[in-house]
């Protein structure tokens, strides 16, 4: 599976402030937020000492373990193959940052490809399941850090507060400026707080970016 923008998005913009002891990745695909914390982890540094990821298809589990093996912190990074119910009744342990990029297609209708489906439509991973989750992994003062469509956000909000589920901040992204609020990144925690509203846009053209994307994503990229 392709790297999209969207994770680079939410692994650059998720708040290591409080400086985590363990991190979830939930739905892990290829690895690809983990390692990211764990780059970033170490430019800081912090001192993350558990770095958990669960991912249920086939394919994209040993393509994560495989990425998280070569990588400079194969110690520290671990890939449990288990659907997330599976994961959050047979553990023990809370985290202190969550962070996920779920499916959220939620059209009415599927492609030959199974595999794809899997990864992009809700029905594999609903909003809800997804919440529930979090809320029984995330530790008392930890941060649940997620990437949705914009047009999902009023009810994915609606559905946190059911599980005391908070948020924070929010980042709206716009692909340019003429163009709709087209992602948004969310931080809940267990705390009401003052939401912290922003925006930021990706391009002015074609490749042209602006430069609240490049400071933030620029460490991630070759080419930047």
């Amino acid at each position: 599976m392709k790297i999209g923008t969207d994770a680079v998005l939410l692994g650059a913009w998720a708040s290591l402030e409080k400086q985590p002891f363990s991190v979830l990745d939930i739905g892990a695909g290829t690895g690809v937020l983990a390692l990211m914390l764990a780059q970033r982890s170490c430019a800081v540094p912090i001192d993350i000492e558990i770095m958990d990821a669960i991912e249920i298809d086939d394919d994209a589990y040993e393509q994560c373990v495989d990425n998280f093996e070569q990588s400079d912190w194969a110690d520290r990074l671990f890939c449990y193959h288990a659907s997330l119910e599976e994961f959050a009744e047979e553990i023990e342990d809370k985290y202190d940052l969550i962070i996920s990029n779920p499916p959220f297609y939620s059209e009415d209708y599927k492609t030959e490809n199974n595999q794809r489906d899997l990864a992009r439509f809700a029905d594999a991973m609903p909003f809800e399941h997804l919440l529930e989750g979090v809320s029984k992994l995330l530790s008392e003062n930890g941060l649940f850090s997620v990437i949705i469509p914009f047009k999902e956000e009023e009810q994915f909000i609606g559905l946190a507060l059911r599980v005391q589920l908070f948020p924070n901040r929010i980042l709206h992204i716009k692909g340019t400026p003429a163009s709709e609020i087209k992602r948004s990144l969310i931080e809940f925690s267990f705390h009401k707080t003052k939401l912290d509203t922003k925006e930021l846009i990706i391009e002015t053209s074609r490749h042209q970016y602006t430069l609240d994307y490049i400071n933030l994503t620029k460490d991630f990229y070759l080419k930047m």
